[in-house]
């Protein structure tokens, strides 16, 4: 067995470092996959090629501030 160093395919900064005071895991990790989503989205319609994974994109956003989690409002509808 070898002594070198694994390289591990982790986000960075990690996910936990993200989380606001009394945020919800959920609700990042929503927050992320949706703003991925849209990263795609925005990159195949401007026929752009990505160099790096869309969730790695969204979560370094969140990690410079540039998006953030909105907590869900609730409408009645009465």
């Amino acid at each position: 067995m070898s002594n070198t160093k694994r390289e591990t395919n982790m986000l960075r900064p990690a996910m936990s470092e993200l989380l606001e005071p009394n945020q919800s895991y959920y609700s990042l990790v929503v927050a992320v996959a949706k703003r991925a989503r849209e990263i795609c989205e925005e990159a195949e319609e401007e026929k752009e090629i990505l160099t790096e994974k869309p969730v790695k994109l969204a979560v370094e956003e969140f990690a410079d501030g540039e998006c953030s989690v909105r907590p869900a409002t609730h409408h009645d509808n009465d």
